[in-house]
């Protein structure tokens, strides 16, 4: 029997400072044997248990469900019209947020929403009086300015549109995007040839430039019939990203003599564009949580979004949430550009979530359809080896670089990946000659450098060329728990016990988390006599789960101590490349 609705909101805010305090994951229950009936506290800890288990639309109808019957929480309104925006339930969250402006009428996220509203109900005057309101600080300062040139826009205003974007412009962190959407003011206004001269620069700015802009340009030299432009800013493109398969369809439509329609048609696709771009920018400021809710906002105006529908994704993949990222890459047809990334990385989540075999098959059907595209066999040959499978993964390494053709520098990875799975396999003289080709093409590339010295410290040969070549890649990536690891381990296999102790506690302090690491200062420890410390170390490596070889070996030094480096210096298993390699 529940308890009376005043006991229970008070016994909820108690409940709510306490989950401040310790996040409410210790006393929360299952979230999938709570109903958002049950009670006010059980709807509120598993409300927040769903969000540290990263199901978020879970916790925003526990969340939801305590709102109904206990308005006056505090901060629960916000937190609950956030969640639904983040997980683009915007109708939904839309009650929320007028009750939200009656609270504080300048709220910016609680505007922008209503303001999106406004734009997909084609109430331009209304959201235009909304945006002029807004503070000109912070979020707002920037996307209001921008969704107001829309809606002026939208009422024909294409003077009003280009004036209250020119303050922008002087500022470094909306350089870009006032840039951009400068010139698709320009574009409606007709004046097509001031829009080309405009994306064009922005272009040629490469700090400033990115596919999209790419991408509207092409569109509008193909639309007034200027091919031979498109066709030279599409190879630009494609030399600068070597391998990128964005233009496909885009070639496909030149050499069809077709032109398409306008990437943003109308004066709500340039809101969206706006919501669009300073969602990317956020994530690229690792933002994620508001890059979501604006990206959501984005595609509540325009659902069939592909290059948005690609950003939900990786800031959900980003939270490791691949489940639902795949949701957002199933829906962009393949006659898209960016199907073919879509495909790519629903693969990738798949192997992510441990099921390679499916992620395999659907990167396996992509090489076929793609017979001279390096990239599916190539991320074929990168489950495998993350999965250990490293003699499987030898001949779709071989395949990815025969179809890559002749050796670019951007090529360096795929003879680095495979010299790594060449080197597991014990195929030593071929994984050497794939990392110098490496080399060759990417001269002093750290993550190169790091593994060919390591590999010959642990075939005890050229140790003089691999201490510097292990250096060098410590220079260039000083912060690297790995890279400084094969340093401390050189300096260990020369006898220079007091800086292998040196760099190695320099590792550990990187990456505690790693028993190799740890394994290796217990064994310089032991060298210099501090065996109570060694002693510690080797138990700290045991508790991290380390791979079996390694455990059996740290158990034998628990056991009887490390034998004299003269008499016997054990092989150890190679610490996998920094995940940025």
């Amino acid at each position: 029997m529940n308890m009376p609705l005043r006991r229970s909101r008070c016994f909820l805010n108690i409940a709510l400072a306490g989950a401040l305090l310790w996040g409410a994951t210790g006393a929360a229950a299952d979230s999938n044997t709570i109903s958002p009936d049950a009670s006010l506290v059980g709807n509120y800890l598993a409300g927040r248990h769903a969000q540290t288990q990263r199901d978020m639309s879970v916790a925003a109808d526990y969340l939801k469900a305590v709102l109904d019957h206990s308005p006056d929480v505090p901060d629960l309104r916000r937190r609950t019209f956030v969640l639904l925006i983040m997980e683009g339930r915007v109708d939904e969250a839309m009650p929320l947020a007028r009750d939200l402006l009656k609270q504080q009428p300048d709220g910016t996220v609680s505007n922008l929403v209503i303001a999106a509203e406004e734009f997909k109900n084609q109430q331009f005057a209304a959201a235009s009086e909304r945006l002029k309101g807004l503070p000109d600080t912070g979020l707002s300062g920037l996307a209001a300015p921008l969704l107001l040139a829309w809606a002026l826009v939208a009422q024909e205003k294409y003077g009003e549109a280009l004036a209250v974007l020119a303050p922008l412009q002087s500022e470094k962190a909306s350089k870009a995007l006032y840039a951009y959407h400068h010139a698709l003011v320009l574009a409606f206004a007709g004046r097509t040839e001031d829009a080309k001269t405009a994306l064009a620069a922005l272009v040629k700015d490469k700090e400033l430039s990115n596919f999209r802009q790419t991408q509207v340009l092409g569109n509008l030299y193909e639309r007034t019939g200027d091919s031979t432009a498109a066709t030279a800013l599409y190879d630009e493109y494609e030399n600068d990203n070597l391998g990128t398969n964005l233009l496909f369809v885009a070639r496909q439509r030149l050499e069809d003599d077709k032109k398409p329609q306008p990437v943003i048609a109308t004066a709500t696709a340039g809101a969206a564009e706006v919501f669009f771009g300073i969602a990317n920018s956020l994530r690229l400021q690792r933002a994620r949580e508001t890059a979501l809710l604006l990206g959501q906002l984005a595609l509540y105006l325009k659902p069939d979004y592909p290059i948005m529908q690609i950003l939900a994704g990786e800031i959900l993949e980003l939270d490791e949430r691949y489940e639902q990222a795949n949701t957002y890459y199933t829906s962009i047809p393949s006659t898209s550009p960016f199907g073919q990334t879509a495909k790519m990385r629903i693969a990738n989540n798949y192997h992510e979530m441990g099921r390679t075999d499916e992620a395999i098959k659907i990167a396996r059907s992509m090489a076929e359809t793609r017979p001279h595209d390096p990239a599916p066999v190539r991320a074929i040959g990168d489950y495998l080896r993350a999965s250990e499978r490293y003699k499987e993964a030898i001949p779709e390494y071989d395949e990815a670089i025969r179809r890559a053709g002749p050796a670019q520098p951007g090529h360096w990875r795929l003879f680095y990946t495979r010299g790594i799975v060449l080197e597991r396999e014990k195929h030593y003289q071929r994984a050497e000659a794939d990392f110098l080709r490496a080399l060759e093409l990417q001269p002093d590339q750290p993550f190169v450098l790091n593994y060919l010295g390591y590999s010959w410290i642990e075939q005890r040969r050229n140790y003089d060329r691999a201490q510097k070549m292990i250096q060098k890649a410590v220079s260039l990536r000083p912060n690297d728990g790995y890279i400084i690891d094969s340093l401390g381990w050189v300096y260990y296999q020369l006898g220079k016990y007091d800086d292998a102790v040196t760099e190695l506690e320099r590792a550990v302090e990187y990456r505690p988390e790693d028993p190799v690491i740890n394994d290796h200062l217990g064994d310089a420890y032991w060298q210099v006599g501090r065996r109570k410390e060694a002693t510690f170390q080797w138990r700290h490596a045991l508790s991290l789960n380390p791979e079996p070889d390694v455990a059996k070996s740290v158990r034998e030094k628990l056991k009887n101590g490390l034998k004299p480096i003269s008499e016997s210096i054990e092989k150890q298993t190679l610490p996998a490349p920094n995940k940025d390699g």
